[in-house]
């Protein structure tokens, strides 16, 4: 416990924790105080000694402690236990002869009297001195934490951190279902397990403990399905033939019967995951009985009627059984005289008992419902459909006299028909009222859907409950409003503050009435007290025969023996929960019980806590010692005089502020705390305030909103919208009162023990607070400015009529003859003005404290957050007020459809203040400014502008002297007048706060007038265009600038149009996406991409609803420049697929076509979707067509090779239709020529000269040779709009015409916008692809001289430009390999197509060349020299093999764009290049092939004599170098593969690369190796001449094994550099060119 602020912890030390002890009750007591050298912390009585715990956790013992063996029998001052020094204790209890400790580890020490083995220690009767206790699972070796003991005459609980309850001790108070007293080690109360127990308590015989309910806001526990004792299901369900009936009567015959013999192992234990079918053998085994009672239980004996299947788990025992059971019983009770009592007693108990089936005696509460699905969930969920329509047409169909035969047998049925006697009849009277008085918080419909919610089917109910009533029930919950917000609807943590929805459990001996069951009956097991639900009980305390329950509300339900007055009312004994009688106003707030006498402790009229007593009177005698007296008292046993009523003790005012209150024994305890500096008087005035209004709630909430809700003329008298409103009134009214209780709970708890501001809830969570005032303001708000409080007033309740002093009362109105509305009014706003007692008593407590302090500046910021907020509320309510006012002198026809529940008056112009510009004389112009729109009325119709899409601005005062105000929104543009300059200001501010506060939601500060100036321009709204256009009726939710939407956007048209992405100036501009709905095929047309001016521009992808997909570019919503189209149901197997140049949403210009159904490609020029002009086919039969079409057919000179080599050289009128002249060449040569017509492939009509050539006519022969490509469509005229794309991308009109800094401009505004768009989605940009984007954004440095350097950062920098394809260089790249593959792959991969490809190549690095040098303006144009530097060379040579696409060094200094180029493009190209290369050279290489197949059948020196390599080249031995084992050998005849095995190696690399210059410098390689081995071989330099050389190459190409060699020969040679083809690299590339042919014609003999 914290010293305060301002005192020093040693004055403080005198101040708090005193400890005052009296003795009963006479008007001479005075109290004693006990002197401690600490503050006392927690006391706990037994019957002659006391416990106390004091600051710093050490533990004193005083009274009588005859277990201490030096004590004599007189009693002690207080002494220190030092068994537990060096612990820190945190809680202390004590039973009539034992004690106990927990310390803060959790761990439990128990001393004093162990005979019934209460001390959990087996073995001694005694225990001396604090000795631990371990709480052990079955199985676990770790000793469970505890937070909290009660101890009893025989027998301790504990409550452990997981809130379960353990019990050790004798008797059925423990609650456990042992086979023998006493327990010695603690176990776990089963009945309560997976419960939630907020506190225990103990009698001298009985055992109490509360338990929050099993709500949807009670804590998730694993359920617990099965009874861990007889291993039976605790739930049951029975099928009838029309309904289901669930029963969780489950009552455990187990161990009931106590016997000597030692507790049984338990062998079988099911986890409770898996539900088994009860059986008979598990629980006939062991005789028992639930009471002692020869018969059955009735309840029981009803639910095993009602439920077959708990009839098979509880079968009826016999009566000897029962008779047996008490006779073995190891307590102290008189056992025959018990049973005899029993028997007398049996027929009004049974009957009592029969009609307190109501409170479902034996019935466990469900499990909460939630994650863990128990079986009962399960169960509950199947039925419940089925159980809530037909259960009360079920008990509707059988009679009362059925329904008992059907429950009862026919022998008690007469005892129940008879009268009873007045006992049992009074019992049942105080049931009903309990059962049908409506407790204050509870509702009494809900109480209904809570008792169904418990048992679906309520056997014990039919009983007494007449079908009538039922009918009446079903009629009534169709209107019943819950006013306890069971759904926790508080946003309440629930460690924050202390819950309200509890029950309390009792179990053990009932002869007095302390269990509270209505009986006098022994419970072995935890039963819920049915009456305390719903109570709100908030602490439990029990007496020695008596029990006392503290609710939430200050009341006190005492039950039990009432021999001496000690439950504060003069019904004895009472056997249900009734309220202690004490006068208006007293709020009790802690409460005790002793041995024969409670004591409360109240709030009085002033802040300091009263103490009342009710029980034993103390009788006053002259000279005599107390002590003695009560020796005496003790002897005799005289019943004395005692308390009629609780009666307030005159001392306690002495005392200064209790902060508890302890009875135990025949003593009373109280524990008080000086006022030091104001501050304990603050905190007890804050609890005590937070009591009062909570009470006062809880009033208005039965007298006046429960009525309410109840009348069934409500929602015809308010209408539905205002019954609504009313409704959601009484729901946050609940919630307020909800979490004031809650809170009030929390400070009083704070009181009895903390006492300090740390602990202040309000404090840590003030927003919970300031959200439920506020949201309760404006629903209290809502239902005012709608009318809802005049309405109610004409509704037929007393206290609108007849006697409405009670509203009067309840409003605290002073004022006489205030109309009821009025006082309704007062009444729903009375809450808010509690927030101004915490303001103030914050302040108060605040000042407690030095101003440099931690918690004053706590208190501080929180008190001026309820300051903000009661300020906030008071102007809310003056705006429904005003609002309210308006409406009422509203014309009528408007007030309808523009009256809001939230909408709330600002300012408005009836007085002229506001006109429109240019109006006529006659027209009238009213402006009504509202909290969400500004409405504009005329003279019968009337528009409204939403704020949050509304713009005003002054308009600049010209010398006309006009105070104008221009106001845009979304469609229309309005100029507004004001009278003078003063109205302007005032609607200019008016206007633009309103603005402000709907933008920023109005549970902001609306604010004084110093409000932020002015509301943001740009902003974030919704708004539905109405006027006629493109965008009628459509809703944009989105960014909006100065009236228009500007930002990212939503635009929903109705027809089911919707475009999502950027807008500018009210149009789609940037990237969006819009969806259009065909209805003819039921699906969306989509496209994704950008737009213009709100049309589709620039690229985009555009998916069909009849499953084709455009991908390419648009301009004006069209599609125009180059796209591709995939027809076809499914984009992967689709049957067409076009791609080229679009104008005007039509194929125009060149472009390829796949149809891959026909097997055709064209590629060639359109016009309007048709084949037009030049253009190619090849089919997948290798047919291959080039020539004129026209109309979509090929119609025109044209070409056709068949795959044979025949060929048709002239005209055409139709697809593959010959007509016309023409020459047909056979594939010897020989020829026809003359007039064809007819089908290719399906005979030909031919008039003309057939021609079989001279051999020696050689000239002729010549001419003969097709000359193919020269009738398809040229390189540099395919794809121009993909280039014309790029150079729009770099702001160029056309090629080349722009400035080259607006284009690095435009580059890196692509690259960030384009980046930014793609990190919305980060899946499509890998890693590395980002770090290349970072490195692009900087523009290289792109004038000045180019050097070497220079010229290689270029080449680094296309690299990586066109690695990305967010760079217009990466995309055209892209673009241009993907439509190559889409040319060349497939049915275009045609041998004869191979000249056109690489034509294509060379044209796309023509094309980029020169879009390279418009970027980087310096660079020499094609073959241009770059001067070399003056340093040497090698280090830019190494620079280059860096990168894997290498260069040889010297060609690198004449620019050429192949060089720069091909390195990037070439790779992507490849496969389908290749693939063409390797059809067109299929018969040579495969010569060749053959050809190194044979030869390399030879081994090495076989074969080197073959090619004739000289002698002295032949290596002696396998060199070093080469990676076989041993010692080097001699190449002998048989060798293979060892000659030149280096240069063999590196040759064969030339596959795995891919520009011809990197094939050259693998060429350039293999003869360097060659070379150096020759030199190791001959030890000398050494020249070579191209006659030794060419042999020793021709070998190492042999061997090398290259299959496409000669494909590898034709591309070197075709997309070589031109600058090389004379150097050195030229040289070497003849060579190997040299030995393809030689490989190929090589004859071997």
């Amino acid at each position: 416990m914290e010293a305060q602020g301002k005192s020093s912890e040693d004055d403080d030390r005198g101040e708090r924790g005193l400890l005052h002890s009296w003795r009963g009750y006479s008007y001479s007591v005075v109290p004693e105080r006990l002197l401690l050298p600490r503050p006392v912390l927690q006391v706990a009585l037994g019957a002659q000694h006391g416990v106390l715990l004091v600051e710093g956790g050490q533990v004193y013992t005083f009274g009588e402690l005859p277990w201490k063996q030096t004590q004599a029998s007189q009693p002690t001052k207080p002494t220190l236990e030092n068994a537990l020094s060096g612990q820190r204790v945190i809680a202390v209890a004590a039973g009539s002869f034992h004690s106990g400790a927990v310390t803060e580890d959790g761990s439990v020490h128990m001393w004093g009297d162990n005979v019934a083995g209460q001390c959990g220690l087996s073995g001694l009767s005694c225990v001396p001195n604090p000795t631990p206790v371990a709480l052990l699972e079955p199985g676990g070796a770790q000793s469970v934490p505890v937070l909290e003991l009660a101890c009893g005459e025989k027998h301790s609980l504990a409550l452990s951190a997981q809130r379960e309850v353990w019990a050790w001790g004798s008797g059925c108070q423990l609650g456990l279902n042992a086979a023998a007293f006493p327990v010695w080690k603690p176990q776990k109360v089963e009945q309560l397990a997976g419960r939630w127990v907020l506190q225990v308590a103990c009698g001298a015989s009985h055992s109490l403990a509360l338990v929050r309910c099993v709500g949807p806001d009670g804590i998730q526990r694993p359920p617990v399905d099965k009874c861990n004792q007889c291993n039976q299901l605790l739930y049951t369900m029975t099928d009838k033939e029309d309904h289901v009936i669930i029963s969780d009567g489950h009552y455990c015959p187990m161990g009931v019967e106590a016997k000597e013999d030692p507790p049984p192992t338990q062998t079988l234990k099911a986890s409770p995951s898996e539900p088994t079918l009860p059986s008979h053998s598990s629980c006939t085994s062991t005789p028992a009985a639930p009471t002692p009672d020869p018969t059955p239980d009735p309840e029981d004996s009803q639910k095993a009627g009602t439920t077959t299947a708990a009839s098979d788990s509880d079968p009826p025992p016999s009566p000897k059984a029962a008779a047996t059971t008490s006779s073995a019983k190891s307590s102290p009770y008189p056992g025959e005289k018990e049973v005899k009592e029993y028997l007398r007693k049996l027929s009004d108990a049974s009957q009592t008992e029969a009609k307190m089936a109501n409170s479902g005696l034996h019935a466990l509460q469900t499990p909460s419902s939630g994650r863990g699905q128990s079986a009962l969930n399960s169960l509950v969920a199947s039925c419940a459909s089925a159980v809530g329509e037909r259960v009360a047409s079920t008990y509707e169909a059988l009679s009362l006299k059925r329904m008992m035969n059907f429950y009862l047998p026919s022998s008690r049925l007469e005892a129940l028909a008879g009268g009873a006697d007045g006992g049992a009849e009074r019992v049942r009277r105080e049931e009903s009222v309990q059962a049908k008085k409506s407790s204050s918080t509870g509702d009494i419909h809900e109480e209904e859907a809570e008792g169904l919610r418990r048992r679906l089917s309520l056997p014990g109910l039919l009983s007494q409950v007449s079908p009538r009533l039922l009918r009446k029930v079903g009629r009534s919950r169709t209107r019943a409003f819950a006013l306890t917000p069971m759904g926790g609807g508080v946003p309440e943590d629930q460690d924050v503050f202390p819950t309200l929805q509890t029950e309390v459990w009792s179990w053990g001996h009932g002869e007095h009435g302390e269990l509270g069951h209505g009986d006098n009956l022994d419970r072995l097991q935890p039963l819920c007290i049915k009456s305390l639900n719903k109570k709100e009980v908030i602490r439990v305390s029990a007496g020695a025969h008596h029990s006392i329950a503290l609710t939430a509300q200050s009341q006190v339900y005492s039950w039990g023996s009432n021999l001496s007055g000690q439950l504060g009312h003069m019904d004895t004994p009472s056997t249900v929960p009734r309220l202690a009688k004490l006068s208006e106003g007293i709020r009790v707030w802690d409460a005790s019980a002793g041995e024969r006498h409670t004591l409360l402790l109240a709030d009085g009229d002033c802040i300091q806590p009263i103490i009342y007593y009710s029980g034993q009177q103390v009788k006053e005698a002259g000279g005599e010692e107390e002590e003695q007296e009560e020796v005496e008292e003790e002897e005799d046993e005289r019943p004395g005089g005692y308390t009629q009523q609780p009666v307030l003790l005159p001392f306690c005012m002495n005392l200064g502020f209790v902060s508890s209150v302890v009875a135990g024994g025949r003593r009373c305890v109280a524990l008080s705390d000086r006022n030091v500096m104001g501050f304990i008087s603050s905190l007890h005035e804050l609890a005590s305030a937070e009591r009062k209004f909570y009470c006062k709630l809880c009033d208005i909430k039965s007298q006046v909103l429960r009525p309410l809700l109840e009348l069934e003329s409500l929602s015809s008298a308010l209408g539905p919208a205002a019954t609504e409103l009313l409704q959601t009134l009484a729901g946050r009214f609940s919630l307020l009162s909800h979490l004031t209780g809650q809170h009030a709970a929390s400070l009083t708890a704070n009181l009895r023990r903390g006492r300090d501001v740390s602990s202040l809830a309000m404090l840590e969570h003030a927003s919970i607070f300031l959200d439920v005032y506020n949201d309760y303001c404006s629903t209290v708000g809502n239902f005012f400015v709608m009318g809802g409080f005049h309405a109610l007033t004409k509704l037929p309740l007393d206290i609108f009529g007849k006697s409405p002093e009670l509203l009067q009362r309840l409003s605290e109105c002073s004022e006489e003859n205030t109309a009821t509305s009025d006082l309704l009014v007062a009444l729903f706003y009375l809450p808010t003005q509690h927030l101004h007692e915490y303001d103030r008593l914050l302040l108060k407590l605040a000042t407690c404290f030095e101003v440099s302090s931690g918690d004053y500046q706590k208190l501080q910021d929180s008190c001026s957050k309820f300051e903000a907020l009661t300020l906030q509320l008071k102007r809310k309510r003056k705006e429904a007020e005003y609002t309210f006012h308006f409406w009422k002198s509203f014309p009528g026809k408007m007030t309808d459809s523009l009256r809001k529940p939230h909408r709330r008056l600002i300012y408005e112009s009836s007085n002229k203040s506001l006109t429109v510009q240019n109006a006529g004389r006659f027209s009238v112009n009213w402006f009504i400014l509202f909290n969400d729109s500004l409405v504009h009325a005329q003279f019968s119709t009337h528009h409204i502008f939403a704020l949050a899409t509304l713009w005003v601005e002054p308009t600049p005062e010209d010398d006309s002297g006009l105070h104008g105000l221009k106001v845009v929104t979304p469609e229309e543009t309005l100029t507004l007048l004001a009278s003078s300059s003063a109205e302007k200001t005032k609607w200019l501010r008016a206007i633009n706060q309103a603005v402000d506060q709907a933008l920023s939601g109005a549970g902001q500060d609306a604010g004084g007038l110093a409000s932020k100036s002015d509301p943001p321009i740009s902003r974030t709204a919704s708004y539905t265009f109405y006027k006629d256009g493109r965008l009628k009726d459509a809703t944009y939710e989105g960014r909006w600038l100065a009236g228009k939407p500007h930002g990212r956007g939503i635009l929903k048209w109705p027809d089911g149009r919707i475009y999502t992405g950027s807008f500018k100036s009210g149009l789609e501009d940037g990237f969006g996406e819009f969806a259009c709905p065909n209805k003819a095929l039921k699906k969306d047309d989509l496209y994704q991409g950008y737009w213009k001016e709100g049309k589709m521009h620039g690229l985009g992808t555009y998916r069909y609803a009849s499953g084709e997909v455009y991908d390419g570019s648009f301009q004006d919503g069209m599609r125009q420049g180059h796209g591709m189209l995939r027809s076809g149901k499914h984009n992967t197997s689709s049957p067409s697929v076009f791609i080229g140049q679009w104008i005007q949403d039509k194929k125009t210009g060149y472009g390829v076509f796949d149809d891959i159904t026909k097997g055709e490609k064209y590629m060639g020029m359109w016009q309007d979707h048709q084949r037009q002009g030049t253009g190619v086919v090849v089919t997948q039969f290798g047919l291959y067509y080039e020539g004129a079409f026209k109309d979509n057919k090929m119609m025109g000179t044209g070409i056709l090779l068949s795959e044979d080599d025949t060929t048709y050289e002239g005209e055409f009128s139709d697809d593959w239709t010959l007509s016309g002249k023409g020459v047909l060449t056979m594939p010897n040569g020989d020829y026809l020529e003359g007039s064809f017509s007819g089908e290719w492939g399906s005979g030909l009509k031919v008039t003309g000269s057939y021609f079989k050539p001279n051999l020696f006519d050689a000239e002729k022969d010549r001419n003969r040779a097709v000359k193919l490509g020269r009738l398809s469509v040229r390189a540099e005229e395919k794809w121009q709009a993909v280039f014309e794309e790029c150079w729009s991308q770099l702001g160029c009109q056309a090629p080349g015409q722009g400035e080259h800094l607006k284009a690095w401009e435009n580059i890196a505004v692509a690259l960030t916008s384009r980046k930014q768009q793609i990190q919305d989605s980060p899946e499509i940009l890998s890693r590395s692809r980002s770090k290349t984007l970072e490195g692009l954004e900087v523009i290289p440095q792109h004038e000045g001289p180019i050097t070497i350097e220079r010229y290689h950062s270029i080449r680094l920098y296309l690299l990586k430009a066109c690695d990305t394809p967010l760079h217009p260089l990466g995309w055209l790249v892209e673009t241009l390999v993907a439509v190559y593959r889409m040319t060349y792959v497939g049915v275009g991969a045609n041998r004869r197509l191979l000249p056109q490809a690489v034509n294509e190549i060379k044209s796309y690095l023509c094309r980029i060349f020169q879009i390279v040098r418009f970027l980087f303006t310096d660079l020499p144009e094609e073959g241009g020299l770059i001067p070399e530097p003056s340093e040497n060379l090698p280090d830019e040579n190494q620079d280059t093999s860096a990168d894997t696409r290498t260069e040889s060094p010297k060609p690198g200094r004449v620019v050429s764009s192949s060089a720069l180029l091909l390195p990037v493009l070439l790779p992507r190209l490849y496969p389908p290049l290749f693939t063409l290369y390797a059809l067109e050279k299929e018969k040579e290489d495969d010569m060749y092939w053959e050809c190194v197949l044979r030869l390399n059948k030879q081994p090495d020196l076989a074969l080197l004599a073959f090619l004739g390599v000289q002698q002295k080249f032949w290596p002696v031995s396998i060199p070093n170098s080469l990676p076989a084992p041993g010692e080097k050998q001699p190449v002998i005849t048989s060798t293979k593969d060892a000659c030149f095995a280096l240069a063999v190696e590196t040759l064969q690399q030339i596959s795995t690369t891919f520009t011809p210059s990197d094939k050259l410098q693998v060429i350039q390689l293999t003869f360097e190796e060659i070379t150096q081995e020759v030199q190791s071989l001959l030890k000398q330099d050494f020249l070579w001449s191209m006659d030794d050389l060419f042999p020793v190459f021709l070998y190492v190409v042999l061997r090398a094994r290259i299959r496409n060699l000669g494909s590898e020969v034709s591309l070197i040679e075709d997309l070589m550099d031109p600058c090389v083809q004379h150097g050195e690299h030229g040289i070497m590339f003849t060579t190997l060119k040299a030995c393809y042919y030689q490989i190929q014609h090589e004859k071997i003999t």
